[in-house]
């Protein structure tokens, strides 16, 4: 539907500035008879239209930056494959019913309303596939979603400031069966494949005919990865499985664990004190804590490098990230450790009007900062800045390619650690509120420390109406459950 719909609003749009496609009945035909249309897109922005940026990705930095981003001045055209933004810090919280699914998405067109009415604005479901710096051209490619009538097809788009914010993507480590068996926990349809498989599971050890062996297989959770994520994660499970599993699959109550599994120490970045108490915490809760490093995933099981079998029957793996396939092919400079390179104004440099920002970028080597880590506050931070920047580049005539080299930047971006917060279930967190690991400063762990987790959280989350369904959700939790409904 969506694509009616901005074929619709493309057709009012002037020659110079867009190409329709051409679309007929052929393109409702059966799988067999798909024809994709021909490569169209947006051309090139010529005075009096506004020019155009562009933004690869909806994540933290993108959309942050379209937040901020004047439209008076700018049309912005979004390219993502998902057309919302994921409030990650709550993800792990809907895998268990804790929270709803749409509690942690916020569409992209209440993050930036021009991009739902302004005639030049708009949002694709695409992959960026391929940049052509020196025509200031993206090429990009539908999402069709398994479509069997419809087969997907390439489109150029024309940027005057393209920012690249597309992410990063799991760490495998080169494993293998990683990508095969293990579910990630980046996406809201990775938590709801968490959900379904964890309900699954649940409902069929019950099943009359399951052994002993392979019931305490199927209820045995693995989560690989001792960072933030990982840690909430098994938090999060064990809740479920005091308060929930114990009361409404009193059958199998005694077969459901939890194991964790770290290289080194659980949440390295925290404060001792604060790691020390976490590791009680979680071990109090029924979650396994082991130390060892995997060295191949099977179906039903996964081997450690000391040789260790360990089965599973759902197994998440949380640990870290880097870069995507898109940013390791794109011909631009790099940032150690294989990211977007850029400068202290987040632009990519000898190549002008691209900026990056978010976990797919970093410092080059010659600006002599250190990389930043991959974390929601550095990405937000990012965009917030970045759309100053560009804000103040097109007060003063910039904004169109090609145009911003005599402008006054101002000054670079500065980053500060705000902090890091997690939660390790039974109403407790912890608080780390110093600016780095060797600085001094307020570490508590507690319930105080849940209350002001889950207070900073409900404040950060992007809208009201998404404030609203966080409180709700945590109400109905507290006061009926969690919703166990495998739909």
């Amino acid at each position: 539907m969506y694509r009616f719909k901005n074929l619709t609003r493309f057709t009012h749009r002037t020659a110079t500035k867009f190409t329709p496609t051409p679309f007929s009945l052929r393109h409702l035909a059966t799988a067999g008879d798909a024809v994709a249309p021909p490569t169209a897109g947006l051309g090139p922005t010529k005075k009096p239209d506004k020019p155009r940026v562009v933004v690869l990705g909806s994540g933290w930095a993108g959309c942050r930056l379209m937040k901020g981003i004047d439209t008076s001045i700018y049309d912005v055209v979004c390219v993502s494959p998902r057309n919302h933004m994921v409030f990650t810090p709550l993800l792990a919280s809907t895998c268990v019913g804790t929270l709803e699914f749409r509690s942690v998405a916020e569409p992209i067109g209440r993050i930036q309303p021009a991009i739902s009415h302004e005639p030049g604005s708009f949002f694709f479901l695409a992959n960026c596939v391929g940049l052509d710096a020196k025509n200031h051209e993206v090429h990009c490619q539908t999402i069709t979603d398994g479509l069997q009538t419809l087969d997907p097809w390439d489109f150029k788009i024309s940027y005057d400031k393209l920012v690249i914010a597309s992410g990063a993507e799991a760490s495998t480590f080169g494993i293998k069966g990683v990508k095969e068996h293990a579910i990630f926990l980046r996406e809201v349809h990775h938590a709801q494949e968490i959900r379904r498989k964890l309900l699954l599971n649940l409902m069929l050890s019950d099943v009359p005919g399951v052994s002993e062996e392979e019931k305490r297989r199927l209820l045995h959770c693995v989560v690989v990865g001792g960072g933030p994520t990982g840690v909430e994660f098994s938090g999060e499970l064990s809740d479920f499985i005091m308060r929930d599993v114990h009361q409404r699959y009193t059958h199998v109550q005694d077969y459901i664990h939890v194991t964790l599994i770290e290289a080194n120490d659980i949440l390295s970045s925290f404060d001792d004190r604060l790691r020390v108490y976490a590791t009680t915490q979680l071990t109090k809760s029924g979650v396994r804590l082991v130390r060892g490093t995997v060295k191949d995933v099977q179906p039903k099981k996964i081997v450690l490098s000391d040789g260790t079998d360990v089965p599973y029957g759902l197994l998440v793996w949380s640990t870290g990230v880097g870069p995507s396939a898109f940013v390791r092919n794109i011909d631009l400079p790099k940032a150690p450790g294989g990211r977007i390179g850029v400068d202290d104004w987040l632009r990519v440099p000898s190549t002008p009007d691209i900026f990056a920002i978010g976990d797919c970028s970093g410092y080059l080597e010659s600006t002599g900062k250190p990389t930043l880590p991959a974390l929601a506050q550095v990405a937000e931070r990012e965009g917030k800045y970045l759309a100053q920047l560009l804000n103040k580049i097109g007060k003063e005539g910039g904004g169109y390619a090609n145009c911003g080299g005599d402008t006054e930047l101002g000054a670079p971006f500065v980053y500060k650690h705000l902090g890091s917060m997690a939660t390790v279930g039974s109403y407790k967190a912890l608080v780390d509120l110093r600016q780095s690991k060797e600085a001094k400063g307020l570490s508590i762990a507690g319930f105080t420390s849940w209350f002001i987790w889950r207070s900073a959280y409900l404040t950060r989350v992007v809208s009201w109406r998404n404030r609203f369904y966080v409180a709700i959700n945590w109400l109905t939790t507290f006061v009926f459950g969690r919703d166990i409904s495998r739909i």
